[in-house]
């Protein structure tokens, strides 16, 4: 987890971001920004915007309004060079199923080889990617015959071959074991703190989010309605501590506003006795429903809007061939 100071250089800088499809607004203004060498997890219900919102920062989806510098550029007019410095782990995307796993990935490299510059060589290795990822022994295997969880790890190491500076990670662990996803969590980490790669991620996995995230944002109704650490955002909404513990073979519990300490110092003064104390601090889950549940009372957008522009623009891939055109 890092500790940034207010002058940090950005590498994503968002300023009244608009999306209207027809006559519905999917983004209504949205602000952002992400540092470098920043894990930012973008959370949302479904229908929020948070696709709309990352494929227009990727470049593949032109916007209705406002002001977005990735890297320098305007996605939506920035080139070649713009490109092969990010990478994209989709959800899905196109079946490379008849290629080999180690020779996809020397395919994929060789698009961002003619733009290596000093300090940052393109691509990365095939073998050292393919370590880092945990596929080195299914190298000469065809991609039709990986599992999804080693599907998903190729999807991890596509997105990773050019060396971006900037990643984005579409629900990247769906699929992995627990293992393969503690195993993800590492690498993130040393993407960010060693080689200092900006990430904006999106997940259902709450829990995934307060591992990675140095900081979370919420977007909801066209709008990010909180941005801060996990722990900045449980102090921000008005939750309670439960407090648990069993005295003369009861069961008790008490709910306690902040951390609790006053009164489990206090129960513990007068009733020494007290046994199997537990105490639970709000969890993420409880704020982002909380925050969720505190924009929802302006009206809900249609879960279908985002649907309603061409839905070939998530076939699109920056390390395909067309990608870099």
């Amino acid at each position: 987890m890092r500790f940034r100071g207010a002058l940090e250089e950005r590498v994503i800088q968002v300023e009244g971001l608009e999306m209207t499809y027809g006559t519905t607004r999917v983004l209504q203004g949205v602000d952002l920004h992400v540092g470098r060498g920043e894990v930012v997890v973008l959370l949302g219900p479904n229908g929020a915007g948070k696709s709309t919102t990352i494929e227009i920062l990727e470049g593949f989806r032109m916007r209705s309004g406002g002001r977005v510098d990735v890297l320098g550029s305007d996605p939506a007019q920035a080139g070649e060079a713009w490109r092969a410095r990010i990478g994209v782990v989709l959800q899905s995307w196109r079946d490379h199923s008849r290629w080999k796993v180690r020779s996809l990935l020397e395919q994929f490299g060789a698009y961002y080889a003619p733009y290596s510059v000093p300090g940052q060589p393109r691509p990365y290795p095939a073998d050292e990617l393919l370590e880092r990822v945990g596929l080195t022994s299914h190298a000469h295997e065809r991609v039709g015959s990986l599992s999804g969880g080693q599907r998903r790890r190729l999807d991890v190491a596509i997105g990773l071959v050019g060396r971006p500076e900037l990643l984005f990670l579409d629900e990247p662990t769906a699929g992995f074991d627990p293992a393969a996803r503690r195993e993800f969590h590492e690498m993130v980490h040393d993407l960010s703190d060693v080689e200092d790669v900006s990430i904006l991620l999106t997940t259902h996995d709450l829990s995934e989010a307060e591992k990675l995230a140095d900081r979370i944002l919420i977007l909801d109704g066209g709008r990010i309605v909180a941005d801060g650490s996990a722990d900045e955002l449980a102090r921000r909404v008005a939750g309670v501590t439960e407090v648990l513990w069993r005295q003369d073979g009861q069961r008790h519990v008490h709910s306690a506003e902040a951390d609790g300490t006053e009164f489990v110092r206090s129960l513990l003064a007068t009733h020494p006795d007290v046994t199997e104390l537990e105490v639970r601090r709000q969890t993420l889950e409880d704020t982002y429903l909380a925050m969720v549940a505190r924009a929802n009372d302006a009206a809900p957008l249609d879960p279908a809007a985002e649907l309603a522009a061409d839905p070939a623009v998530h076939a699109a891939h920056p390390a395909d061939s067309e990608a870099l055109r």
